[in-house]
């Protein structure tokens, strides 16, 4: 048995089970040799679509694991017959960070604050404070989850809203509720996975129905939101926004979302941090020990996905 690891020093790192050899590709530059011969293979991180596109040469594949938590640029690309899981787990923490640091940032108006400093000027003024705003989690999975348990302490009142209602360990309403729940919403933190349900969810009548001052913050994936949308609520200073992800990505210059008031965009950051690779590497030998004894493995992708 074969696996194809990202990085050149994971054969080292990762107790290999025995019976499972290991080789490197990177996603850069030719792969190995061994093409038909790959059981397991760990998709090369940010390396875009090439790697996936791989898999419809190898014969004998039968797990393609990715290190995104997000699968729908690699989904379409998994032969059949092959399992697909993704990186559940490993981004919660660093994305659930970012998706904070950007509330804060935004509300308390720190790129505001960075530009006059730049200017040598001392822009003293009153911001919202996340202390007893309304926040709602657009997708409460475990990044959304993870979300939750950084803003506790912050003083602000949260609910959650999934694909599907449920009531433990918390209260989780359906999308069904989302009309019902926006005009609540000072600050809406999208963590949903990218699907067709999910596709264009933020639109100009959910925009519409954020009360006056709300931030929307995404850190889901850029084709959310519907863009044009958007740049048409956030030019007239209506409301705010904070984008570690965006449609077009990455966002070219002279693009609206650059110059728009009340916007900051981050360069789609949310999970590339130190806590990364730990996690990943404890995923990735987990799941190789599941693969080698037969057993059933974690983050499997199925069509309620």
């Amino acid at each position: 048995m074969t696996v194809w690891l990202p990085y050149p020093d994971w054969p080292d790192l990762i107790d290999l089970p025995p019976g499972l050899s290991a080789a490197v590709f990177d996603g850069i530059g030719d792969p190995p040799p061994g093409l038909d011969e790959v059981d397991f293979f760990v998709l090369p991180y940010l390396a875009g679509p090439g790697p996936a596109r791989l898999m419809a040469q190898m014969p004998a594949l039968r797990v393609a694991q990715t290190l995104t938590a997000g699968v729908d640029d690699v989904r379409p690309l998994v032969p059949a017959g092959v399992t697909l899981c993704n990186a559940r787990g490993v981004h919660d923490a660093s994305t659930a960070e970012l998706a904070v640091a950007l509330v804060l940032a935004s509300l308390r108006g720190l790129p505001d604050h960075v530009r006059a400093g730049e200017r040598g000027e001392w822009a003293h003024d009153t911001r919202p404070s996340l202390a007893d705003r309304r926040v709602l989690i657009v997708g409460y999975g475990a990044v959304g989850a993870a979300v939750e348990a950084r803003l506790a302490g912050f003083e602000c009142e949260v609910r959650r809203v999934a694909r599907h209602a449920r009531s433990e360990p918390v209260a989780v309403e359906p999308f069904a509720s989302l009309p019902a729940l926006l005009p609540w919403a000072e600050v809406v933190v999208l963590t949903v996975p990218m699907t067709d349900e999910t596709r264009g969810l933020v639109d100009a009548g959910f925009l519409a129905a954020l009360p006056d001052g709300a931030l929307v913050v995404n850190v889901a994936r850029g084709p959310v939101v519907v863009t044009d949308d958007l740049v048409a609520e956030v030019r007239t200073g209506r409301l705010l926004a904070a984008l570690d992800v965006t449609d077009p990505e990455p966002l070219p210059p002279g693009h609206p979302l650059w110059s728009c008031p009340g916007v900051l965009v981050s360069p789609h950051v949310g999970g590339d941090t130190t806590a990364f690779l730990p996690r990943a590497r404890r995923l990735v030998e987990a799941q190789l020990r599941r693969y080698v004894a037969g057993e059933p493995l974690a983050n499997v992708i199925t069509d309620a996905y």
